[in-house]
C-alpha cells in the first residue's frame, strides 16, 4: 500500500500523520511518499520521519520527490494521499494577504478561512489542487484524497464538484470542540460518556445537541456560566459563547477565527469591541513567525538529541486509513458535498461538515436534516462567499471574485463597493504569478 503526503515540507504536521500511520499495523509496512516542492524542508521531514520510522520497528519504506515534474510519480498507485499545502507560504502570500487589506482599513484575525484572506488563499490554492487531480485521476484514480489544508469548504468543494477524485475534507476542530468548551467553563466531570450531534460547515458547525452519559442535555448548565466568563477580561473565547446567546449553539472552530466571520465584532466604527471580545487582529501573521521561529528550534534539538517519542494522536488520518483497509468501523466529523441534501436547509452545491462513517467500503455522511433556522442563515453568510469564490476559480472571471468580497460578512460590513473592487485589484497585482489571470 501506498500513503502520499502532498506538502511533506509542512514538517510537524507530516510527522504526526504518518507517525500514527507507522503506529498502525495495518499501515505501517506502507509506502510513504513524501512529496514538496522545497527541498530543504523535504529532507527535513524525510530525517524526522525516517528516525520514526526506525524507532518504530523500521516497517515500511519513505520515498521522496522533489519539484512537480515528480508529483506524478509520487501518486501514482496511491490509495491515500494526504494534502497539506500552503501555496506562497507565509512570506509573501500571507503577508500580502493581511497587510494590502490593512491599507483599506479592514483588519482580520487569521485570514484563511473566510475573508479576504481566505478567498486569495482559495484562487492561488485551487489551480494547484486542479493540478493534483488530473494526476490522480490518471495515476491513482481509486486513492481517497484527504484535504487538510484552507479554505477547507472551498478547496474541498472545489475538488468534489468539479474533479474525478474521491475527496474527504478534515478539520481538527470537531474533535475538539465540547472537550475545550468543557475545560474552559469547568465541566470537565461531564465529558466522559458524553453524546453530541455537530454539523453545520467546516469552522462554523453546531453543537446541536450536547447530553452527558444519562442522556441529559447539558446546555442549561453550560448557559448558566456564560455571563460569567464574558465578563471576565482575560477570558479569550468570547465570541463563540456570545453566539450561544445570541443564536443558541456553540459552534466549532475558535473565537479568533469566528471573529471574522460575521459583521459583528470587527467594526472601525466601534474599536472598543476588540478588547470587550479579546479579538487578537493580526493573530495568523504572529503565529506564522512563531511557529517558523519554533521550528528552526526543534530541528536543531532534534539534530542533537534525537526525535522525541511519537504515540498515535486522535487525528483523524491514520483512523480513516485503517478503518478501510480493515473494515473496522470509525466516525468522524467530514466535509462533503451535500448533493444528497445531508443538510436540508443548506444548498446542494455547499461543502458541509457532518457526521461520517468509515468502513471497508470507504466513506458514508450521515443525514442531519434541517439546522436550525438561525444557525443555517449564519452557514449561508459563509457559503454565499464560499460558492462564489469557487465560481471565480473554475471560470477565471474578476467580477466573481468582486461579488464574493461584496458578500463577506466582515468585508461588506466594513468597505464600499468601489473600495473592495481597488482592494481586490491590488491583492492580484500584488500576489502575480501566485494567481492565475483573470478576465
Amino acid at each position: 500500500m501506498k500513503i502520499t503526503f502532498m506538502g511533506a515540507g509542512s514538517t510537524v504536521f507530516a510527522r504526526n500523520v504518518i507517525g500514527d500511520c507507522m503506529c498502525t499495523e495495518a499501515l505501517r509496512d506502507s509506502v510513504f511518499a513524501l512529496y514538496d516542492i522545497d527541498g530543504q524542508r523535504l529532507e527535513e521531514s524525510r530525517t524526522i520521519i525516517e528516525a520514526i520510522r526506525q524507532s518504530k520497528g523500521g516497517y515500511g519504506k519513505i520515498e521522496c520527490y522533489l519539484g512537480v515534474e515528480n508529483r506524478k510519480e509520487a501518486l501514482r498507485g496511491a490509495t491515500f494521499v494526504v494534502d497539506a499545502i500552503q501555496v506562497g507560504l507565509y512570506d509573501p502570500c500571507t503577508i500580502i494577504d493581511f497587510e494590502v487589506p490593512k491599507k483599506y482599513g479592514l483588519r482580520q484575525t487569521i485570514g484563511d478561512t473566510l475573508g479576504i484572506g481566505g478567498i486569495m488563499r482559495a484562487l492561488r490554492t485551487i489551480p494547484v489542487l486542479e493540478d493534483f487531480a488530473r494526476d490522480m485521476e490518471e495515476v491513482c484514480p481509486d486513492a481517497l484524497f484527504l484535504n487538510y489544508t484552507n479554505p477547507m469548504a472551498m478547496l474541498s468543494g472545489y475538488m468534489q464538484r468539479y474533479t474525478g477524485v474521491n475527496t474527504l475534507g478534515l478539520c481538527h476542530s470537531v474533535q475538539t470542540c465540547s472537550s475545550d468548551l468543557f475545560h474552559q467553563l469547568g465541566m470537565e466531570d461531564k465529558l466522559e460518556g458524553r453524546k453530541e450531534l455537530i454539523a453545520g460547515i467546516n469552522h462554523m458547525a453546531w453543537l446541536l445537541e450536547i447530553k452527558d452519559k444519562n442522556g441529559n442535555d447539558l446546555y442549561p448548565e453550560i448557559k448558566s456560566k456564560i455571563d460569567e466568563k464574558l465578563a471576565d477580561p482575560d477570558f479569550s473565547n468570547k465570541v463563540r459563547l456570545e453566539y450561544i446567546k445570541n443564536f443558541g449553539y456553540y459552534c466549532t472552530e475558535s473565537s479568533e477565527h469566528n471573529a471574522e466571520y460575521n459583521m459583528f465584532y470587527i467594526k472601525s466604527k466601534y474599536p472598543e469591541l476588540i478588547e470587550k471580545y479579546n479579538i487578537p487582529l493580526d493573530e495568523y501573521p504572529r503565529r506564522c513567525v512563531n511557529q517558523i521561529e519554533n521550528w528552526k528550534k526543534e530541528y536543531a534539538e532534534m539534530l542533537e538529541k534525537g526525535v522525541k517519542e511519537h504515540n498515535r494522536s486522535n487525528e483523524y488520518a491514520s483512523h480513516i486509513m485503517e478503518s478501510i483497509v480493515t473494515s473496522k468501523p470509525y466516525q468522524i466529523g467530514g466535509n462533503v458535498l451535500n448533493s444528497n441534501h445531508l443538510i436540508t436547509n443548506l444548498p446542494a452545491e455547499a461543502c458541509v461538515e457532518v457526521p461520517c462513517l468509515i468502513n471497508g467500503n470507504g466513506v458514508h455522511p450521515c443525514y442531519v436534516g434541517a439546522l436550525p433556522v438561525q444557525c443555517a442563515a449564519m452557514n449561508m453568510t459563509n457559503i454565499n462567499v464560499q460558492l462564489l469564490t469557487i465560481e471565480a476559480a473554475r471560470t477565471k472571471k474578476l467580477e466573481h471574485i468582486y461579488q464574493a468580497a461584496m458578500l463577506d460578512p466582515h468585508t461588506g460590513s466594513e468597505l464600499d463597493i468601489d473600495t473592495i473592487k481597488k482592494m481586490v485589484d491590488d491583492l492580484i497585482v500584488a500576489h502575480g504569478d501566485f494567481l492565475p489571470k483573470y478576465h
